[in-house]
């Protein structure tokens, strides 16, 4: 084995419940062992990630990993965690899903050589000729009720209420340990920790059924430091797709993590060792305000998620409000990237005949943006001939001149003035 997988996730944060002989078999073989991802979005986002690196810890330390994307379990719903029952979904739904998901893994995991290579399976495989009676046959018969009762995840949704398809959850999941363990020769099962009582009936019921030992290993839920949930913004989750979280917002996520949580993060997401860790967070301590720590986390997670080109377009975008961005930064910016950075940013709407029959700068800033930016001609003469006024980067230096800037994406005009107050002005036919 190249590194020691248990030990590897100990010192990282990473372990929360661990099965009696887990470490032990790990030590000795190669083990295929997996972790179950739910696909209800095609694509998968931050809370993801700690079981993709799990998943990753484990194929780096020798043993080959399978990702379950349950396409069957998506069209049932698992009661752990949650408060309601969620939506089932269509085959057809699913399958898009299962694309999505299955082209992010690829850019964490080796799925392509050598004998611990990972694999991708869908427990809709196995499930879409398994019949009714077939199951509650063959499967049911093997877990009493009374162990299903006990698990945390029914006792919580006494209550509320709990339908029969999410109670018969954690047997369908234990299937899918047993269908793996007798066809993948899977002998282990990783999780989040309110898993825990699934991936157990799983071993339960290969000791029952197959008369076989399997393993369990959870990881904790993350949580941020001043209490909010991880995972989410303002606009809610965080994305891997750039069509859901654009990389600029998700580079600012990891960029705008506390000092606390930045020391934490750097740990569980990315694969740096416990040596440049260390080092990083005692440099990030001489000299905080330069948040070297939370630089690097974002960087390390940002390349991994999405690219070197999109972390440097994200750095870019990160500097045009912040930072000394000048007109070629602004130009190199995709229309989406450059509307996810001035979100929020007061913005003017002008036709495109006003703005081919304005006849200034001054004019342009003051009454063809509805005093907007300017809130007359003699505020916007006045900070112009201070010198406290950009359009699209380039200080206006005549006012009474029309500003010989191209419009951004055929469109926009960014106009600044003073060191901080934006403003985009959209051109429309």
């Amino acid at each position: 084995m190249n590194t020691n997988f248990v030990e590897e996730l100990r010192w990282r944060g990473m372990v929360h419940d661990i099965m009696p002989g887990t470490e032990e078999l790990l030590k000795k073989e190669m083990v295929s062992g997996y972790i179950g991802f739910d696909p209800t979005a095609d694509s998968l986002h931050i809370g993801n990630l700690v079981q993709i690196m799990t998943l990753v810890h484990f194929q780096t330390a020798g043993h080959k990993p399978f990702a379950l994307v349950g396409g069957a379990t998506g069209m049932v719903g698992d009661p752990s965690g949650k408060s309601a029952e969620r939506n089932l979904l269509s085959e057809e739904q699913l399958n898009h899903n299962l694309a999505g998901v299955k082209k992010q893994l690829q850019k964490f995991l080796n799925f392509e050589s050598g004998p611990n290579k990972a694999e991708m399976v869908n427990n809709y495989d196995w499930f879409k000729n398994f019949h009714f009676l077939d199951f509650i046959r063959d499967v049911g018969k093997h877990i009493t009720v009374n162990y299903m009762m006990s698990k945390d995840s029914v006792q919580k949704r006494l209550e509320t209420g709990l339908s029969f398809t999410e109670f018969s959850y954690q047997l369908v999941q234990g299937y899918d340990f047993y269908w793996l363990y007798a066809n993948k020769n899977c002998r282990l099962q990783m999780g989040g920790s309110d898993q825990w009582g699934n991936i157990v009936t799983g071993t339960e019921l290969i000791r029952r059924k197959a008369e076989g030992e399997a393993f369990a290993l959870t990881t904790p839920l993350i949580k941020k430091a001043d209490g909010t949930k991880f995972g989410k913004s303002e606009q809610g989750n965080v994305w891997l797709d750039p069509n859901r979280t654009s990389a600029y917002k998700f580079y600012q996520y990891w960029l705008n993590a506390s000092d606390e949580d930045a020391a934490n993060f750097i740990k569980i997401f990315t694969q740096r060792t416990k040596e440049e860790i260390e080092a990083l967070v005692a440099e990030h301590q001489v000299s905080p305000g330069e948040r070297k720590l939370q630089k690097e986390l974002a960087k390390d997670i940002t390349i991994r998620v999405h690219s070197v080109e999109a972390f440097e377009t994200a750095l870019k975008a990160s500097s045009l409000l912040f930072g000394s961005s000048n007109t070629e930064d602004l130009i190199s910016l995709d229309e989406a990237t450059l509307l996810s950075v001035l979100e929020g940013v007061p913005q003017a709407v002008i036709t495109k005949s006003a703005y081919e029959q304005c006849a200034s700068a001054i004019e342009l800033l003051s009454e063809t943006t509805q005093s907007i930016i300017f809130p007359s001609k003699g505020e916007a003469r006045k900070m112009i001939h201070a010198g406290g006024v950009s359009i699209n980067k380039s200080k206006i230096t005549d006012g009474n001149a029309k500003p010989a800037v191209e419009l951004l994406h055929n469109k926009f005009l960014l106009a600044q003035k003073g060191k901080k107050n934006y403003f985009l002005i959209e051109v429309k036919d």
